[in-house]
């Protein structure tokens, strides 16, 4: 039912979809709003709502934030960037890649982390942070899709990371106190058994410590981790002392060698510039534990897991006093106090260690030092703290992403946590996992692993300060400024470069998972109201775009029809919103409707609550279409504010369509859509019941042609639509074109402006997709004696020349045609009876002529698809207004599905 039918929409409680999209609903307040909605006007501007099904209570909640800065933050990135690689892989990166190689490594992955640390600032600074660091940056920034999907990559990093420093931690003990290799007995100390199985019992105990810290809390976590640091900066300063203190020394080492072992001998040769010269180019070698011949990418990938630990703190974010202050700082601090140790570490190897000390011995450290259980207590400090700091932080990021319901009913059981805000389920689930990849067995084994992931991550937040300085949005403002787009790009390309340089195969399989759970998350995740960056992109580039669409640039080549569709009530026009969506032909579609109220007699605006059910109707329907919704005093008035203000700059509507004013009842036709079922309480409810047969009409016939009038003035195409109730998409296609003015049956042109239009609209339909089986036909109305063959040749070669396909059917209409002019002769004999005025026909139509041509009509073509039929302009007398809608009337009833179209514009072009 089109807006001939009139009014306004009924009243009816607001539908608010969550989010915008369909079939999520949110919970709404007695007031009408949403609670918890981001278009509350008490909201207090946050990086995103936190809320959540399951909430700690308030106590609980201020209770888990006590962390500052460098026990929330500046420890746990420390001790997580040492880790294996400072006491463990060093010596393994300088051996092989040599000082230059080295320095430049360190260069390149400290430039990559430096620009994801600009990006994690910036993001860090625009809000308030919850719990699960990049997870909870990402998704806030990006929407549920990027960030559900990053979240999960990055809770594997996190969890291959713990794995890692594990057996980091295991390989250490059993170099110490495992029986050698090749033989069944040791000295005291080496008492350990070795093997595959037993490795993983070690590590499996190790990691139950692990979890018993992170149990009990993050306050305990915080502590342990202090403690650790202090363990660790003592033993660093001793490592840098031996250097100093401690004089030659040849360090005996036995490698494994088939199913024996060889002896040689590292050497410390104390500060040598012989030393230092030897040391300074690369000599890739194979691996002595795995054998495997060792590359730049290699060395790379294991160097690379000293700088991963930069999302420590970041990961904290839910346990920190004030995140979006101690995350930036004490990130940047510990990433330059990191760098300064790393190079100095790696220049006073070089200058005292030889090639073979350093390649063949990952635990050299200890034999050079003062006192060596120093360095041995220092690698399991480091190590056991960076595993402790990946499962916490995999807990942390799992808990996030239980608690938003990004997976649903999945990790439910993840959101449960203890009185002092702990997750401990989370933490449980996170220790299984990371139990399930200590079976890998090596810890070069997950290296790459784990690097491409973390890469991965890195990118992504890049990626989502990219995205959100692009977007322009006014509330991106962070308080730290010291980052641009360019370092951003910088980020993203140097995480994709060193991804694919360190495995392309682990680096595809990585992007593709991701792709796929995307892609997943896109059509299963529930809607979130924390605001989509793709949005904010989207208007920007549309804004730009429109702004290039120049209208004094329009051609005809290029016209398309667009759409706007009056519409009273959605219920009774479901199939003519349909079929108008395949009319449109990728042009512009606005759905129009008209409220009857006066703005100064309400206290708000009431379209304001009516937005979001149109727009889920549009969802719903899965059409494409805008919504445009205006209040007025009439339904005239209306029409004419929605013509004049529909669309921006080049895409404005240059089509109406109205329903036809008729006396048929109108039909419930969204209620039995299989769309809108299980929402029956709140979308239907949305929209009034549909005008019973008895009921007043806002609209009188007079205004209805007025409107129509107002519309070809306004030089806009108009259609109107008749008998749509009864329109079936699912018969087969047959489109009915009768392109001759059936009103003025003295004139049998048939390539006016109006029947090009008409001509032009019937070939669009058939070129949609659904309609290209469609059957269009063409019927030409002659007279018997007349020469038809020409007049068929004609409009054949018309055909041709607008490369239109059509079957041309001749109709004689010499009976119908003869009741119009004998009804003329006899107006003749009595001219003071009134006549109809057209512009440019003073004639009379009978109303036998009429039924005539309609019986016609249906004998000639009993039942298409839809018709089209040629809408004569409306009479300059506006007395006359009634009997031009008679008239209409008459001549299409009973059709069915009928289109009148009529076409102010030129809009066939047979030019290339």
């Amino acid at each position: 039912e089109g807006a001939g039918r009139g009014g306004a929409a009924g009243p009816g409680p607001p539908l608010t979809p969550r989010g915008g999209r369909a079939g999520r609903w949110g919970r709404i307040g007695p007031d009408g709003a949403m609670a918890g909605s981001e278009r509350s006007p008490l909201l207090t501007y946050r990086l995103c709502s936190s809320t959540s099904v399951e909430e700690p209570g308030p106590g609980a909640a201020r209770g888990s934030r006590k962390l500052r800065t460098f026990l929330g933050v500046v420890v746990p990135t420390l001790l997580s960037m040492f880790s294996v690689v400072l006491f463990l892989r060093l010596g393994f990166v300088v051996g092989q890649a040599g000082l230059y190689e080295a320095l430049g490594m360190f260069v390149v992955a400290y430039v990559i982390i430096g620009m994801t640390v600009l990006s994690v600032c910036a993001i860090s600074t625009n809000g308030a942070l919850d719990a699960g660091g990049a997870y909870y940056m990402i998704s806030r920034a990006l929407g549920p899709e990027f960030g559900g999907s990053i979240g999960i990559m990055f809770f594997l990093a996190n969890v291959c990371g713990s794995a890692l420093y594990i057996l980091g931690l295991v390989e250490a003990i059993v170099d110490i106190f495992g029986v050698p290799l090749g033989h069944t007995t040791g000295s005291s100390l080496q008492v350990l058994p070795r093997s595959y199985w037993y490795e993983l019992l070690y590590g499996t105990a190790l990691l139950l410590v692990c979890l018993l810290v992170c149990l009990v809390g993050a306050s305990i976590y915080a502590k342990a981790t202090f403690l650790i640091f202090l363990i660790v900066m003592l033993v660093l300063a001793t490592v840098f002392v031996s250097f100093f203190v401690v004089g030659p020394t040849v360090v005996p080492l036995l490698l494994p060698d088939g199913n024996g072992s060889l002896a040689v001998n590292g050497s410390f040769t104390g500060f040598r510039l012989a030393t230092l010269r030897s040391n300074l180019a690369a000599a890739y070698s194979e691996d002595y534990t795995t054998g495997r011949m060792m590359s730049f990418s290699i060395v790379f990938a294991v160097m690379f897991n000293g700088c991963t630990g930069i999302m420590a703190g970041s990961n904290m974010s839910g346990d920190l006093k004030r995140p979006s202050y101690s995350i930036p700082r004490g990130t940047i601090a510990a990433v330059l106090f990191t760098y300064v140790i790393y190079n100095l570490l790696a220049f006073t190897l070089c200058c005292t260690c030889d090639r073979t000390l350093l390649q063949k011995d990952y635990g050299f450290l200890r034999d050079i030092n003062v006192w060596p259980p120093f360095v041995i207590i220092g690698i399991y400090s480091s190590t056991l703290s960076a595993s402790m700091s990946n499962l916490i932080g995999a807990s942390r990021i799992l808990y996030a992403l239980a608690k938003d319901d990004i997976f649903g009913r999945a990790l439910a059981p993840a959101k449960k946590t203890s009185r002092g805000g702990n997750p401990w389920v989370a933490v449980i689930l996170s220790w299984v996992v990371v139990q399930l990849v200590l079976f890998s067995g090596k810890l070069n084994t997950i290296a790459a692993i784990v690097t491409i992931f973390f890469l991965l991550v890195y990118a992504t937040i890049d990626l989502a300060c990219l995205a959100l300085k692009w977007a322009s949005a006014p509330n991106f403002r962070p308080t730290f400024q010291y980052f641009t787009w360019h370092t951003c790009l910088l980020g993203i390309l140097g995480c994709s470069v060193m991804m694919f340089l360190i495995s392309p195969i682990y680096a595809s399989a990585s992007v593709a998972f991701m792709l796929l759970l995307l892609l997943s998350l896109h059509c299963l995740s529930p809607s979130s109201s924390w605001g989509y960056i793709s949005q904010a992109l989207i208007f920007h580039q549309v804004r730009k775009y429109l702004l290039m669409l120049d209208v004094r640039k329009e051609h005809v080549k290029f016209w398309r029809p667009q759409m706007l569709l009056m519409v009273k009530n959605p219920r009774s026009s479901v199939q003519l919103i349909g079929f108008i969506n395949d009319l449109k032909k990728s042009g512009l579609y606005v759905l129009g409707h008209v409220e009857l109220a006066e703005l100064d007699s309400l206290p708000s605006d009431p379209l304001q609550t009516q937005a979001d059910s149109w727009l889920l109707l549009v969802d719903r329907l899965n059409i494409k279409a805008f919504v445009n919704l205006t209040l007025a005093d009439s339904v005239r008035h209306g029409v004419q504010q929605l013509l004049f203000i529909s669309g921006l700059g080049g895409m404005r509507p240059n089509t109406i369509v109205l329903g036809f004013y008729d006396s048929a009842e109108p039909r419930d036709g969204l209620a039995p859509l299989p769309a809108f079922e299980g929402v029956e309480e709140m979308a239907l409810r949305s929209f009034p019941p549909v005008r019973g047969a008895a009921a007043p009409r806002r609209l009188s016939p007079q205004e209805y042609v007025a409107v129509v009038a107002d519309a070809v003035k306004m030089l806009r195409n108009v259609m109107l639509a008749r008998a749509f109730e009864h329109y079936d998409k699912a018969r087969a296609p047959a489109i009915d074109v009768w392109p001759l003015n059936l009103l003025r049956p003295d004139s049998a042109r048939y390539a006016d402006t109006c029947s090009l239009f008409l001509l032009q609209m019937a070939c669009v339909l058939s070129m949609v997709r659904s309609w290209r089986r469609a059957r269009l036909r063409l019927f030409l109305c002659v007279d018997t004696g007349a020469r038809t063959r020409g007049q068929e040749d004609k409009l054949r070669q018309l055909l041709k020349e607008l490369r239109i396909q059509a079957a041309i059917h001749t109709v004689p209409w010499d009976a119908v045609v003869a009741l119009h002019w004998q009804k003329q002769q006899e107006q003749r004999a009595r001219p003071a009876e009134a006549a109809m005025n057209f512009p440019g026909n003073a004639t009379c139509i009978s109303d036998e002529y009429l039924r005539a041509a309609n019986r016609l009509i249906l004998e000639q073509s009993p039942s298409p698809t839809i018709r089209f039929l040629y809408l004569p302009r409306p009479p300059a007398d506006t007395s006359l207004y009634p009997s031009y809608l008679h008239q209409l009337e008459l001549l299409t009833q009973g059709l069915g599905p009928t289109l009148l179209v009529h076409g102010v514009s030129a809009v066939t072009s047979t030019e290339l």
